[in-house]
């Protein structure tokens, strides 16, 4: 099959119809209605030897005569020529549906970009199904569009001192203790006047299982202890690190685990690993869980927090959050995910209130 790669433009609507342009099919249908190279080129607004330069350089490409005639002459389209030009637009015409898809979601997206009224905020987070739930809350309620990246919780807050996005969704457990390693993977990563955080929401992590949990697990020893195959988060995700102190509380290290070094991009794939059979366990949220009709062994609560520079709480898509996450409407829809509740949803607040890992003397008298 002969391969030909054409770069396309799309055209304003002519006659309530969208196109999409490509410049060697203009030239050619040009050359095909005025019969000549110089009246297609009059007709294009171009130039006779850009024309004909496009023309002979086309034909060596395509490696078949476009056009027949001499130069300075009346010409018109070769057999080639004419075919190509055929399917052009018998390609076309299929596309039509899609074509003019594609061009309304574009017209959509920047018509937006013009209206001031619409706010754009770029965030990278560690996965969260009330995040894509807000995704779609903001949009619709508050003219709200929320850019996520979901990434591990490592590589969101790097995204966020990078000045890759303006805000970074983490999570730790609820009262993380000094010394553990949340502090010690987190408070490198953040500053105490440099980062605030706002509250998003509580969740409960814990083991998905199959259905009325068949090997009767209760938590991470009893997965170490009946070799269950485990299936884990990737190196660098907030449930990676959740999982090692569970290990360590227990006294256990990765290779008690089958399946330790097996993992999965976010919870619904843990969940989908379970439901397959590929693993007996592994460790996520419940709403995950619940979605997938799985069995599910509470273990932790957690707290999801969103991080900022504080320099970034100005900035009118903050505000518009901050002002979405404190509404009823959103504490209301957030209670409706298996696993989750409000808890200081757009509350701005420092480093130190959250996550006691920080200590201050107070000034000197």
């Amino acid at each position: 099959m002969q391969q030909i790669e054409l770069s396309y433009a799309i055209a304003p609507r002519r006659s309530g119809r969208t196109l999409i342009r490509n410049p060697l099919m203009e030239l050619l249908h040009a050359v095909r209605e005025h019969g000549s190279i110089s009246s297609a080129a009059r007709a294009l607004g171009l130039s006779y030897r850009h024309v004909w330069g496009e023309l002979r350089r086309w034909e060596q490409n395509l490696g078949h005569p476009l056009v027949s005639g001499e130069q300075g002459r009346s010409a018109q389209l070769s057999e080639f020529g004419d075919k190509l030009l055929w399917a052009e637009r018998q390609a076309q015409a299929r596309l039509a549906p899609q074509i003019e898809a594609l061009h309304a979601d574009l017209e959509r997206a920047f018509t937006m970009a013009f209206d001031d009224s619409q706010h754009v905020l770029s965030l990278h987070a560690s996965h969260d199904d009330a995040l894509a739930l807000l995704r779609a809350h903001a949009a619709e309620r508050a003219r709200l569009q929320l850019d996520i990246r979901f990434t591990g919780s490592v590589d969101a807050i790097s995204a966020l001192n990078q000045g890759r996005c303006v805000m970074a969704g983490f999570h730790t457990l609820e009262r993380p203790p000094a010394g553990s390693l949340a502090q010690r993977t987190y408070k490198p990563l953040l500053k105490p006047g440099l980062h605030k955080i706002i509250g998003f929401a509580r969740r409960t992590q814990g083991l998905i299982v199959a259905p009325g949990n068949p090997l009767g697990l209760r938590g991470i020893a009893d997965v170490a202890q009946l070799r269950a195959r485990y299936v884990n988060r990737a190196l660098g995700t907030g449930t990676r690190v959740l999982l090692d102190e569970l290990l360590a509380q227990e006294g256990l290290d990765a290779d008690a685990l089958d399946g330790y070094e097996r993992d999965e991009p976010s919870h619904v794939a843990i969940a989908h690993a379970v439901a397959s059979g590929r693993a007996d366990a592994g460790l996520g949220i419940e709403s995950a869980a619940r979605g997938a009709g799985l069995g599910f062994v509470p273990l932790v609560n957690e707290r999801y927090h969103l991080a900022c520079l504080k320099s970034a709480l100005d900035q009118p898509a903050v505000q518009a959050l901050l002002v979405l996450l404190r509404s009823a409407a959103w504490q209301h829809q957030l209670g409706t995910l298996a696993g989750y509740e409000s808890a200081g949803s757009g509350e701005v607040q420092s480093l130190s209130a959250l996550l006691p890992w920080w200590s201050f003397k107070g000034p000197k008298r």
